[in-house]
């Protein structure tokens, strides 16, 4: 993968120091608004890059019955997470940025890499399992190549 992103930045590198700052600034950030949307729909459909299910998530036993209960929703893991509020887009001339930032990033972080961390203040911690939220995939550096190619010409 980082073969990959190497060639394509060597590649990418000459036809975009034929571009004046401003259209390069405007390339930049119009590739990182089209990742951070490509990211954001692979986060709501639940997928892994290679295109595998995310690893579901850990259902509590129901102790009390249905006294209680909750309506059920159809809400899908990190909703609130792939919004734009959360998951950035940074660009500039000379390079763009998709993540998380701030607090988000953690969380990221812990399910990005399948790392172990506490439920709640005062539960217990436990091991995550791993769920890539932020990758890129083949698919997606053939298109960056292709709107590179589109916005030079």
């Amino acid at each position: 993968m980082q073969d990959d992103l190497t060639a394509l930045e060597t590649w990418a590198s000459t036809l975009l120091a034929k571009l004046d700052p401003a259209a390069r600034r405007k390339l930049t950030s119009q590739l990182a608004l089209d990742l951070r949307r490509q990211q954001q729909t692979r986060i709501q459909a639940q997928q892994n890059p290679d295109g595998t299910p995310y690893a579901p998530r850990k259902q509590r036993k129901n102790i009390r019955g249905k006294q209680g209960r909750i309506k059920k929703q159809k809400a899908s893991m990190f909703n609130k997470l792939r919004t734009n509020t959360h998951l950035k887009a940074k660009a500039d001339g000379n390079g763009l940025e998709v993540g998380f930032y701030g607090r988000v990033a953690r969380i990221a972080r812990v399910h990005q890499y399948g790392l172990r961390d506490r439920v709640v203040a005062g539960g217990g911690e436990i091991n995550y399992l791993q769920r890539k939220l932020i990758e890129l995939e083949h698919a997606t550096i053939s298109e960056i190549s292709f709107s590179v190619v589109k916005m030079v010409n």
